[in-house]
């Protein structure tokens, strides 16, 4: 039963409401993660979640604006438009490549990721 004499309270428009999604942006590095959960409009790109979130100013360090992106791990392009609930991933580059640090390590030549190189 609603109060307020049958409208919604707060001046609440739940037509604006319905044009907001909700998504997560994440980034990271060995040194620091972000995962930065944003309301966009319906229809936004991910580039436009990647802007609202401001992540690059986060990591000044890193080149957001031209690294692979994903979604729920899956690439795509930044024109790519957005569903609620998705996770827009941007990717940076591995520093070396998962089947030949295993390798490296099964010969015991690659120290752990926080250890000195």
């Amino acid at each position: 039963m609603l109060s307020h004499g049958g409208r919604m309270p707060f001046s609440m428009n739940l037509r604006d409401m319905s044009d907001l999604i909700n998504v997560e942006v994440v980034f990271g590095t060995l040194e620091s993660q972000q995962l930065i959960s944003i309301s966009v409009a319906s229809g936004s790109t991910v580039s436009d979640a990647l802007a609202a979130s401001k992540i690059g100013a986060a990591f000044p360090d890193a080149d957001i604006a031209n690294l692979p992106t994903g979604i729920w791990g899956r690439p795509v392009e930044r024109k790519q438009t957005l569903t609620d609930g998705d996770r827009v991933e941007v990717y940076r580059e591995l520093e070396i490549d998962p089947r030949e640090s295993r390798r490296l390590k099964a010969l015991g030549r690659v120290p752990g990721p926080f250890e000195s190189r």
